[in-house]
């Protein structure tokens, strides 16, 4: 029993909290020297003294209502957990403590055991942590606003930069453009000097040999001679004036000297007028055919139509072959007049066709054939004016048929 009692007294004497034990009157009836050097007195200075001593002014009168409370009903509890408890020195400061409480009962009389610790680095601890905390709340908002701001500035750059990449885009488009053009006019002139110089030499040609050649029928009997060669030059000077009409008829175009003037005709009459004065350049026994059917008086542009029915029967009478018939009508109806012209000749290669309206285009099967390969192209400007529209249907050693179609007004 010596023994027990020698290993409590030196748990007691030895160890690092302090042991303050209180009667049930709260007078301190036992300290533990840790205790004492964690408050700063003296065992005498304390045996007999209430607890509130150790406690600082401000929170003694709450201590005492606690103690009530405690010994009212006591159990084993620790105190500090989730709020501050603070002790006070014989010297009048204050310090943190954690504080466990535990009962026992002696001759009768209820004793309380009180197991301190100072927990003063403990909250050094926190409040250092705490303040690393919060040194690293304000370093994440100034990183967050950072990153804010680094955002924004991304994203205004990625605005700018999309702009740029835009207009640089654009840039290439219109230099793509720029020499898709340059390329069009490159070959435009490499088709206009190859065609000019293919169709210009070929009548000249003929004009000087048959020039020359009157000069040596000079009898009476040669005139049927003579006559042959006056028709030759006729028809070379003919054909020569039909290049210049479209040479011009493009020019005027290209600088916008042409434009639809619309009056109220009779279409019907013009078309056959037209058909009559295209029978005599008709190869042999080639027959034009006409018919016509709805309202015969519209409002468009008149000459505007001419030329472009010109056109058509022209390339339909010099891709077709003698004895071979060709067919133009009309139909007009829902303020629409749509005039078709139909060969039978050599119509036209399929890789042909996307090209048929550009400007000096001639199809491969048409190399031999005179013309400026710019009939149709002023034919589709003509529509673009009238506000029409041309479709081309072909097959090759059958024909083609081309249909327009052109808004008018009727009365």
């Amino acid at each position: 029993m010596e023994f027990d009692t020698a290993h409590i007294t030196s748990l007691f004497e030895n160890a690092t909290e302090g042991f303050i034990v209180t009667d049930s009157k709260a007078g301190i009836v036992l300290v533990n020297p840790s205790a004492c050097r964690m408050f700063g007195y003296q065992p005498e200075e304390l045996i007999g003294r209430k607890i509130e001593l150790l406690i600082p002014p401000v929170s003694r009168h709450k201590h005492v209502h606690m103690r009530e409370g405690f010994y009212a009903d006591p159990k084993n509890r620790v105190m500090g957990h989730g709020r501050d408890l603070n002790g006070q020195r014989k010297s009048g400061v204050t310090f943190p403590v954690e504080v466990s409480l535990s009962t026992y009962i002696r001759h009768g009389e209820r004793y309380v055991i009180a197991f301190i610790v100072d927990i003063t680095h403990r909250k050094e601890i926190e409040q250092s942590m705490l303040h690393q905390q919060k040194q690293l709340e304000s370093v994440s908002d100034d990183m967050r606003k950072l990153n804010a701001e680094l955002e924004a500035k991304v994203e205004e750059r990625t605005v700018i930069l999309k702009e740029a990449l835009q207009r640089l885009e654009q840039s290439q488009e219109e230099l793509s453009g720029a020499l898709d053009k340059e390329r069009q006019l490159n070959e435009i002139k490499s088709r206009f000097v190859s065609m000019a110089s293919h169709e210009f030499r070929t009548p000249l040609s003929t004009v000087l040999s048959s020039a020359s050649l009157l000069s040596k029928y000079t009898h009476t009997d040669e005139q049927d001679k003579r006559e042959r060669h006056i028709e030759k030059i006729k028809a070379s000077v003919k054909h020569l004036n039909d290049l210049l009409e479209d040479f011009l008829s493009l020019g005027k175009l290209d600088e916008g000297k042409i434009g639809a003037l619309i009056t109220e005709f009779d279409l019907d009459a013009l078309l056959y007028e037209t058909v009559e004065e295209m029978r005599g350049l008709a190869k042999a026994g080639q027959m034009i055919s006409y018919r016509y059917e709805g309202s015969e008086t519209v409002s468009s542009d008149k000459k505007l139509i001419k030329n472009v029915l010109i056109n058509l029967i022209s390339n339909a009478i010099k891709f077709s072959g003698e004895g071979s018939p060709i067919d133009v009508g009309c139909s007009v109806q829902n303020n629409m007049a749509v005039i078709m012209v139909k060969d039978r000749g050599i119509g036209i290669a399929a890789e042909d066709r996307e090209h048929l309206f550009s400007s000096f285009f001639r199809g491969k099967n048409a190399i031999n054939i005179q013309g400026t390969g710019l009939g149709l192209h002023i034919v589709d400007r003509y529509l673009h004016l009238l506000g029409g529209t041309v479709a081309l249907e072909s097959q090759l050693s059958k024909g083609t048929t081309i249909t327009i179609s052109i808004p008018v007004k009727l009365p």
